[in-house]
């Protein structure tokens, strides 16, 4: 005969379920958060660029997936760098959240 507590039974489901909901939680939490530090470092980068103070290789950092051209200017207004900036965040916040909800 199975020598089955269903007490113990009970307090191990319970409490494995606490646990897999919390580290659950804390994976999503962790998630948002890199996503956000990526999203930071890509508006960066293109803020840097359109300045000229720093050049990207945006066929290196993507692997070739992206199909970019040269994309430096002479004498970028602040503004036009500013919104080329919101629409790469933007973009990658949108397309990750959709991913990420989707998934």
């Amino acid at each position: 005969m199975l020598d089955v507590d269903p007490t113990t039974m009970g307090l191990e489901f319970g409490g494995s379920a606490v646990v897999g909901g919390l580290l659950g939680f804390a994976t999503k939490q962790i998630a948002k958060l890199l996503a956000i530090i990526v999203g930071v470092e890509l508006m960066a980068f293109r803020y840097l660029e359109s300045q000229d103070i720093v050049t990207v290789d945006w066929n290196r950092l993507s692997a070739g997936l992206l199909k970019t051209g040269d994309r430096a200017q002479e004498g970028v207004h602040w503004l036009v760098s500013v919104l080329s900036m919101v629409s790469v965040g933007a973009g990658f916040a949108s397309g990750f959240l959709i991913g990420y909800h989707r998934g």
